[in-house]
């Protein structure tokens, strides 16, 4: 059995930003907002952190500081994929020399690949990283499935520990667990399945939904692990009106927004992103407001 790298809820925090760059004050201030939460683990540059839009040079500046204001507290994962297995390979050396805890690493998208490129793509940087690796497949951004089978030949590497799963398809994920067993561990990338997920075997989420309601969210998680599954599917359901707002817009556009709204920095997103629509905002910040957050 590999080293797990953390159970139960991760947010996939947004990155505050002001006109001119990062806004490293509210990004302070949201970090501890999210350990003091309770926060099982912090994923720092991915697709809520708005990586597609950030320079190499100004992530790395990103996850040094996330690394430095966590200070252990947590597990830091660093966001470090693209189209590019060679510019990966670069994020990879960046996020290692300033101390990520693991890595995750999304399917090649636009170029795409066959299962046997993206073998290579991910063996590739599991051997030049020296941390481990969480692999991430979400098809719907991507247009590209890592599937079960593939997955299982990843798992045979020392390095490559965990699949954050975004199909929405239980039945992949649930053929993921069946043919890897204890190689590698499972999360969820659909907040709406983390229970489902969780009561399969899987080892938690990572999470949008908790940059607005960690609290909640580590709730779920918990009783999850605590086997009260009957508990954790009322708190799934008392969520999914949320869960739903906060995907009413492509992520992260209402996470953006619903951060911005609790103090944490100013709604900026960097083109093509642009800031919430009228009606979908005002949907997101009445569910907000059902569960006693102040907008």
């Amino acid at each position: 059995m590999k080293n797990t790298i953390f159970t139960g809820m991760a947010t996939a925090i947004v990155t505050p930003m002001t006109r001119d760059g990062i806004d490293y004050e509210a990004l302070g201030r949201f970090i501890e907002f999210q350990i003091e939460n309770g926060i099982n683990a912090i994923v720092v540059m991915g697709t809520t952190g708005e990586n597609a839009t950030i320079e190499p040079e100004d992530q790395k500046e990103v996850i040094r500081f996330t690394v430095e204001k966590v200070a252990k507290r947590v597990p830091v994962i660093a966001g470090t994929g693209t189209n590019n297995t060679e510019h990966v390979l670069h994020n990879t050396k960046n996020a290692c020399e300033v101390g990520a805890d693991a890595i995750l690493v999304v399917t090649p998208y636009y170029n795409k690949a066959t299962q046997n490129g993206l073998y290579k793509h991910f063996t590739m940087i599991a051997d030049a990283s020296t941390v481990p690796v969480i692999l991430y497949n979400v098809p719907g951004r991507t247009g590209c499935n890592l599937l079960p089978k593939t997955v299982a030949r990843l798992a045979e590497h020392p390095n490559i520990v965990g699949v954050k799963e975004a199909t929405g398809n239980m039945a992949q994920m649930v053929e993921i667990m069946h043919l890897c067993g204890d190689k590698i561990d499972v999360y969820s990338g659909e907040d709406a399945l983390t229970v489902a997920m969780m009561s399969m075997g899987g080892a938690g989420t990572i999470s949008v939904l908790s940059n607005v309601a960690p609290k909640e969210a580590v709730a779920m998680t918990d009783a999850c692990k605590a086997g009260d599954f009957k508990t954790a599917a009322k708190m799934q359901c008392d969520l999914l009106p949320l869960t739903n707002a906060l995907f009413s817009e492509v992520n992260p556009i209402p996470a953006k927004a619903a951060v911005s709204a609790m103090g944490f920095g100013e709604e900026n997103l960097r083109l093509p992103l642009t800031p919430m629509e009228d009606a979908t905002r005002a949907k997101l910040y009445e569910e907000m407001r059902k569960l006693g957050i102040n907008v």
